[in-house]
């Protein structure tokens, strides 16, 4: 009896192909030849799946944006339930940053999707601004809890230092993969902003 075939496990298979080859090559290598050729299929197979190339960059980029929120979930939930407020920040914060070789393929893959937006309006609707908006609410209501807690100063607003947090962190990230920083500068960097956000308490 011949195999059935799963069609969303090939789709998968596909994204995966495809990323794998703009993290290697950069976005602007991925071409429907390289990634038939980098999943080990035919052409036709991928254009089965995919009647564009903009149909399979959107797959790529909405499992990204799946990828980039399971892994700031899975680090923040690795946490113990009494974990200080500033420690939770941390962890969270230290997901922005390209520190190894997976971390580095993946926020060298989105900052090219990023790139790519600046100029593609239908790309730029996309679950590329809805993930960045989600997760800058989760880092605010961490802050938020903190502040109820007596660890973040009353006169702070937990929204607005949410957005500086990330946005520093996502130029630390492009430094990082640009050569301009290291993973030591950039993480006493982070440290340095999250000691201005909470001292003030602990004195």
């Amino acid at each position: 009896m011949p195999r059935r075939v799963d069609h969303a496990e090939r789709r998968g298979h596909l994204v995966v192909a495809l990323l794998r080859v703009a993290a290697r090559h950069g976005l602007h290598a991925v071409t429907m030849r390289s990634v038939a050729a980098e999943a080990g299929v035919s052409l036709r197979l991928v254009q089965y799946y995919f009647d564009t190339k903009a149909e399979l960059l959107l797959a790529a980029l909405r499992q990204l944006e799946q990828q980039s929120s399971q892994r700031w979930a899975a680090r923040v939930a690795a946490l113990p339930q009494d974990t200080d407020p500033r420690a939770v920040v941390e962890a969270f914060l230290a997901e922005a940053l390209p520190t190894d070789g997976a971390s580095r393929d993946f926020h060298l893959v989105w900052t090219s999707y990023a790139v790519l937006a600046m100029t593609d309006p239908d790309l730029a609707a996309q679950p590329f601004v809805d993930g960045p908006r989600r997760l800058e609410t989760h880092l605010a209501d961490i802050l938020r809890r903190a502040q109820d807690q007596g660890r973040l100063p009353a006169g702070r607003e937990p929204a607005a230092e949410a957005t500086r947090l990330l946005a520093l962190t996502h130029g630390l990230g492009t430094s990082l993969l640009v050569g301009h920083h290291s993973v030591d500068t950039a993480r006493d960097a982070v440290t340095y902003h999250l000691d201005q956000l909470f001292t003030e308490v602990e004195r």
